[in-house]
């Protein structure tokens, strides 16, 4: 109850993240959501078709999908939006609960200076305007969850509007091959969170905790499906969404059945549904035929929401009593963009390995703490990072948190790698040995299993010698021109000197007793 939560609406083109102009919500869910109810041929924001689906019949058109997405994402604090109620996940039902939270008759609410800047932040990271006069607004309705009969809001005049992410896909076949889009964000707002409802079938009875309802993220996606040209359809709205994975599920499976409907003659009713994880599907919850009138009004207990930057900033004004935008925008963090870019440029790596380093949580830490303490090239360090030490994870189930395997470890695997004390495959035994082994350095592995590369030349000539004289036919193959036999002779002395011998050194020993 009244937790800190900031809440945006989406506008963009991949269905995915396309989001299309919220208008006013209609239904009841977990106080989230947007939901006008827009009919055929009324106009959005979003008016170009935003992808097409592929599933279509012989001589039928393809189909649009339009997708918008509201966000509710809580706020790192440590107290409420309005109450001083210390903030805690997983706490004691109605343990955190302030007079103001319970809706006790003349408590007022006292805004939370760092929600305030949090959502100003997360306007300046999503290049939003940020509005120096923001306004307070009542939406009323009763539930079992407000207490009070009215949330605390911002409908009419937001703190940020009209922002817009910029995000890369990687299209077609080849990884490599990127590119950028842009998502259009309406608004973003402040709002007071409300209880949750905790329902005992058993015994018939719903009790409620004002601590606070909703986890770190929740998400509800309005679709709707059009033929390309013709007007938007009716939409409907995918309620309470708590990750990225659920999210492209359920939009996917909504899609896939609105297509399917409309295909077979039959109409899509304005409506609540549900995603329903096990079945992969969406059920319906309830209709939005009636209009819910929320009757919004200015929130009289709390004045308008002012902030400045500095050419504004009254004189004299104390800086704890005013919030400046300049002064947070100049404390943003570097942004995910800002930071692929720089990794492309500072360490020369392709743009996909740079999504791949951010999408992974602790990765890039991981990746930058190796190359502090390698004398390898960054190229070397992202393939190791990416491929093995990634795919070790995925292999186990880890976090990078959770790794065996530190960044100075392999940081020294791949020093002796570079300057070659080891070759390659002897590097991955290395690897594996110190994913099953916490506490030995890779240098005492390598002495342990006595894996350093061969040093003596002449041993090594020798080895070459012997198998090019237990393999002639493979030489006479090599004499002939095949560029495969070669190989296999490499392959063989390797075999001979138990993988101990750099392999570019054979080669060249091969190619000076094979030349004319």
């Amino acid at each position: 109850m009244a937790a800190p939560m900031l809440r945006w609406w989406c506008l963009g083109r991949r269905w995915v993240l396309a989001c299309i102009d919220g208008g006013s919500r209609h239904g009841r869910g977990a106080a989230i959501g947007f939901t006008s109810s827009r009919k055929r041929g009324q106009t959005s924001v979003a008016q170009q078709p935003l992808i097409t689906s592929q599933k279509s019949r012989k001589g039928e058109h393809e189909w649009a999908a339009v997708v918008g997405l509201e966000i509710h994402a809580q706020i790192s604090s440590n107290s409420k939006l309005f109450s001083g109620s210390r903030v805690h996940f997983a706490a004691p039902p109605n343990s955190l609960v302030s007079f103001f939270d319970a809706s006790l008759p003349g408590t007022l609410p006292v805004l939370n200076r760092r929600c305030v800047e949090a959502a100003v932040m997360t306007g300046l990271a999503l290049n939003c305007r940020i509005n120096k006069k923001s306004l307070f607004d009542r939406k009323h309705y009763f539930y079992a969850d407000l207490p009070a009969g009215y949330q605390i809001t911002q409908q009419r005049l937001p703190i940020a509007v009209n922002g817009s992410l910029a995000y890369s896909v990687c299209v077609g076949k080849k990884p490599s091959r990127v590119i950028t889009k842009t998502v259009r964000i309406k608004q973003i707002q402040l709002e007071q969170d409300s209880g949750k409802s905790l329902h005992d079938e058993l015994r018939s009875q719903t009790l409620i905790d004002l601590n606070r309802a909703e986890g770190q993220l929740r998400v509800d996606a309005n679709v709707s499906v059009h033929h390309p040209g013709e007007p938007l359809g009716v939409r409907t709205e995918v309620k309470n969404l708590n990750s990225a994975k659920f999210l492209a599920k359920a939009i996917d499976s909504e899609i896939e059945r609105q297509i399917h409907e409309l295909e077979n003659g039959r109409e899509i009713l304005n409506e609540t549904r549900s995603f329903d994880y096990k079945l992969g599907c969406t059920m319906p919850m309830r209709d939005k035929e009636g209009k819910q009138d929320y009757r919004f009004m200015p929130e009289p207990n709390l004045p308008p929401l002012l902030l400045y930057d500095t050419e504004s900033l009254p004189p004299g004004a104390d800086p704890q009593q005013v919030i400046n935008i300049d002064w947070i925008r100049e404390r943003l963090p570097e942004l995910p963009s800002e930071t692929r870019e720089r990794l492309i440029q500072q360490y020369g790596i392709l743009p996909e390995h740079s999504f791949a380093l951010l999408n992974e949580v602790g990765l890039l830490e991981f990746f930058q703490n190796v190359i502090k303490e390698t004398r390898a090239e960054p190229k070397k360090v992202t393939s190791w990072v990416l491929n093995i030490f990634l795919g070790f994870l995925k292999q186990q189930n880890l976090a990078v948190n959770e790794s065996p395997v530190t960044p100075s470890a392999l940081a020294e695997l791949l020093n002796l790698l570079d300057r070659k004390a080891i070759s390659s495959t002897a590097a991955k035994q290395v690897f594996e040995e110190l994913w099953r082994s916490e506490g030995k350095t890779p240098s005492q592995i390598v002495s342990e299993k006595q894996l350093e590369l061969m040093q003596d030349q002449e041993a090594l000539e020798r080895a070459c010698h012997t198998v090019m004289e237990g393999h002639p036919q493979v030489v006479m193959d090599v004499k002939r021109g095949n560029p495969r036999a070669i190989n296999k002779l490499i392959g063989l002395v390797r075999k001979a000197t138990l993988s101990r011998a750099d392999p570019t050194a054979i080669k060249e020993i091969l190619e000076r007793k094979l030349s004319p």
